[in-house]
């Protein structure tokens, strides 16, 4: 294979498409369940076929790749397995939307033809995001793209249903659920946003004379439906009402005053109105002490109890009945505004109604338990380790999950109800009695998700593909859907796989947020789109950028400052790789003979090694982009290039065998930052070795016997060295790369077989016979003379240092002068003291310095 030509410049959008494009193509992607490999897989957690690559889908990508990426290769047989979720709600409402520009409802198709409608918008539209997943280069097995609403996945659907369904784990009651009025379909937690809305807290008078009791809300609305009034047991103040009756004002109706431990005697006037068909503590309530429910508004949030707000919408009943209290006089007390958590269905903002509703339900109990234990025994581990109390909290105290959804488009729960009430659970391969009739209710879009790490994989089918991958080694995700999502597949994976759970580890990452650690909203202008950045710094830099904030469970801080870094860092490796092969590196193994250079850089690659393989167990993603952004730039690109650069000047077998070691350094360098950026990594390694790909180059394994600390001493001193007369160069006047004469006692150190470099990288000449030394500095044993006659401009050097002085004793006065207040000694937090002190200091420091370099100076 010819060796190809770099350009002179990194351009992001000449490599990306071209190398993804041959990955695929080369089939490089694809696992092979007979390999006899030990397996490696990952599924990716489905995104919305309405979705696009936001954010934090990039973060959850980039950590998923990196490490599909470098188990391919470290020889283990890698499943890297994507696909969508069809996303009922979103999907439905994005179709519908569609339909109403046309001037139709879903309602004017009928079902079957707005379910076909749904199919071709998924098919014509949909799926965007898997397109723009490319862009970032995810490395998934194409070949094994799954949809939720695909015929086998379908099928894996109706047979846990059923399973569920006959072992009584599913069951149909009427229960409060989550309602939007605007999608008429019960809604998920996870569909519910919450918000501090304003509102109102009105305070109303029940009953009258010795049975009279004040209760407060905030929907005055829902006392219309009022079943009983709710008191603490232990609450003297209204011990003498507890079964005694009162009225309901605007009714005429007569409810019961109960005690019940739900209620928190200390908050507001500790008795509380319990409307069970609108409350889910309410309904709690109302079962223990045997009370009726009354629904008063219909499921477009309009007022159906007889009276005078019948007909009206809940919002405009509200204000109504308020004015009738008050008519009546009921109303102790209004507070306006009162600021109160609202939850609204998170696809069209509508005001979320808590309405009891006859719903399937998963009883959850056993399950719940099942993954807790899996946790709790090993089976599976959560990391990092303290989110798991989190898990814990939530699935030990798990509640019923309603799982239908009054929808066309998602999975049809398969029950057929006969015509005098038969209820039968159809499994895929059942046919449903004549006659039955089936529900009109789709499932929770989380119900097959849920199968997600099983049914991808061919369940119930005991598939090659099941066999050799499940258990998936990891699944990656935020942990703000740990109990949504991650409780559902531990439920459901160790309920179908006979107690084996869907992954061995859960890799909880945080949220993106700006640099300010502020979360990302379009309200406040600081969103970041990855496809945008992509286009601007390539998909390397936003990935590197992700992952250099990515620690375990922690939230993630980016800004464009730093994705403008991570570019540079990319053009940094690949000025990098050019120049050392315009200077003959090569990739052909280590040589015997080693330099001490040769030994500290490969020494340091051994170091690094051993950390970035260390931080991978612990998904120390920041800690790992961290260390090999460091060892390439600082000392791979700042140091070891430049020493290398005069071993080969010098010729000989020494300059052959500083090529291979620097060709040896890069190609392991490139390996290791390969899962982290590996578009820039893949075309510098093709060129540097001339072999086919990085993508199934194998690992970079450490090396202890390469582990050299002497060679690290030797070299660290002569950075030392190099970088204390830089500075005082500096302080001199003198340019970067201006040379100038100079003498060095190395004589008897261990630096003086390093002369010739320290010279090289020092711009510092030998001292000739009219050598005459204007400045002398001493670092560790060593005496550095420089000439600097003629070399700077003495009379404007002077100038500068004195302007500098002046503003370094002006900054003195000022804070000694602070510091010598009193008052503001006494006043001052301590934190600011302490800065002042700190700028005392370093002005104290300053000036110590720039008088040195004033007397210093030739007369």
């Amino acid at each position: 294979m010819t060796t190809p030509e770099l350009p002179t410049q990194y351009a992001p959008a000449d490599v990306e498409t071209p190398s993804y494009e041959r990955w695929v193509a080369a089939g490089y992607f694809g696992a092979d369940p007979g390999s006899g490999r030990e397996p490696y897989s990952i599924v990716l957690p489905p995104p919305n076929v309405t979705g696009s690559l936001h954010v934090g889908h990039a973060l959850d990508h980039s950590v998923q790749d990196a490490l599909s990426r470098r188990a391919r290769m470290r020889g283990f047989e890698t499943l890297w397995l994507p696909g969508m979720d069809h996303a009922g709600i979103a999907t439905q409402n994005v179709v519908e939307r569609e339909l109403a520009k046309e001037g139709l409802s879903r309602h004017d198709l009928g079902r079957e033809a707005f379910v076909e409608r749904v199919w071709q918008w998924k098919e014509e539209s949909g799926g965007r995001i898997l397109g723009q997943m490319t862009k970032l280069g995810d490395g998934v097995d194409w070949s094994r793209e799954r949809f939720t609403m695909d015929e086998r996945l379908s099928r894996a659907v109706q047979t846990i249903f059923k399973r569920l369904f006959d072992d009584g784990l599913i069951y149909r009651a009427n229960r409060i659920i989550n309602w939007c009025p605007r999608c008429l379909t019960a809604l998920s937690d996870i569909e519910v946003e919450h918000s501090d809305d304003d509102g109102e807290l009105v305070s109303i008078r029940y009953g009258s004379g010795d049975t009279e009791i004040v209760v407060a809300t905030t929907r005055a609305e829902t006392m219309l439906g009022d079943t009983a009034i709710a008191v603490h047991p232990s609450d003297e103040r209204y011990a003498h009402l507890v079964g005694r009756e009162v009225e309901l004002p605007l009714t005429g109706r007569m409810i019961p005053v109960v005690a019940d431990e739900h209620v928190d005697p200390a908050f507001g006037t500790g008795a509380v109105k319990v409307t069970p068909a609108h409350d889910p503590n309410d309904f709690e309530i109302s079962r223990r002490h045997d009370l009726p429910s009354m629904t008063i508004m219909d499921e477009r949030g309009v007022i159906t109890a007889p009276g005078p707000f019948q007909g009206l919408d809940r919002f405009e009943a509200r204000p109504a009945v308020v004015a009738a209290l008050r008519a009546d006089g009921r109303i102790v007390a209004e507070k306006r505004p009162y600021v109160h958590a609202v939850g609204h269905c998170s696809r069209c903002k509508t005001v979320v109604e808590p309405r009891l509703s006859l719903q399937w339900f998963v009883n959850v109990a056993p399950l719940a338990k099942e993954a807790g234990d899996a946790v709790r025994d090993g089976r599976t581990r959560i990391h990092p380790p303290e989110l798991a109390k989190r898990y814990f909290d939530w699935v030990d105290d798990m509640h019923d999950w309603c799982i239908s959804r009054q929808l066309w488009w998602g999975h049809r729960i398969p029950v057929w109800y006969g015509p005098d009430g038969e209820v039968v659970c159809v499994g895929p391969d059942d046919t449903p009695p004549a006659g039955y009739v089936q529900d009109p209710d789709v499932l929770d879009t989380w119900f097959s998700s849920g199968l997600w790490p099983f049914s991808t994989l061919g369940w119930p089918e005991q598939t090659a593909d099941l066999q050799r991958f499940y258990p998936t080694s990891v699944l990656v995700t935020g942990y703000d859907i740990l109990f949504f999502w991650v409780a559902r597949m531990m439920m459901f994976g160790l309920y179908a796989m006979d107690g084996q759970p869907p992954f061995r580890t859960v890799a909880l990452h945080g949220m993106v947020r700006d640099q300010f650690g502020k979360k990302m909203s379009k309200s406040f202008g600081n969103v970041v789109d990855p496809l945008d950045w992509i286009e601007r710094f390539g998909a390397d830099a936003t990935r590197f950028t992700l992952l250099r904030g990515a620690n375990p469970g922690s939230d993630v801080a980016i800004s464009e400052d730093w994705a403008a870094g991570s570019r540079n860092f990319c053009n940094k490796i690949w000025n990098a790789t050019r120049f050392a092969l315009m200077n003959g590196a090569v990739s052909t193994g280590l040589p015997e003979e080693l330099t001490p250079a040769d030994r500290w850089i490969l020494s340091r690659l051994q170091s690094v090694s051993e950390l970035v393989d260390t931080a991978y167990e612990d998904f120390e993603f920041a800690k790992i982009s961290d260390a090999l952004y460091h060892f390439a730039w600082d000392e791979v690109c700042d140091w070891y290039l430049e020493l290398a650069k005069i071993q080969i000047a010098g010729g000989g077998p020494a300059a052959e065998n500083t090529k291979r070691v620097l060709g040896h350094v890069l190609d392991a360098l490139l390996r290791l930052l390969h899962p982290l950026v590996p578009f820039v990594t893949e075309e510098l390694w093709r060129a540097l070795t001339g072999k086919e790909s990085l993508v199934v180059a194998a690992w970079p394994t450490a090396d202890p016997a390469l582990s050299d600390k002497a060679a690290e001493a030797e070299i660290d001193a002569v950075q030392d060295l190099v970088t204390e007369v830089r500075r005082f160069r500096s302080d001199q006047g003198l340019k970067p790369g201006q040379r100038v004469a100079a003498r060095l006692s190395l004589s008897g150190t261990a630096l003086a077989a390093h002369e010739t470099a320290i010279r090289a990288l020092l711009r510092l000449d030998e001292a000739g016979d009219t050598f005459a030394a204007t400045a002398k500095l001493a670092v560790g044993g060593v005496t550095v003379e420089i000439d600097t006659a003629g070399a700077i401009d003495v009379a404007a050097e002077r100038k500068r240092l004195e302007k500098d002085l002046a503003v370094a004793r002006k900054e003195q006065a000022q804070v000694t002068g602070k510091l010598g207040n009193e008052q503001f000694m006494a006043k001052a937090p301590e934190d600011v003291v302490s800065k002042v002190r700190a700028r005392a200091a370093q002005a104290e420091q300053d000036i110590l310095r720039l008088e040195a370099q004033l007397a210093a100076l030739p007369a």
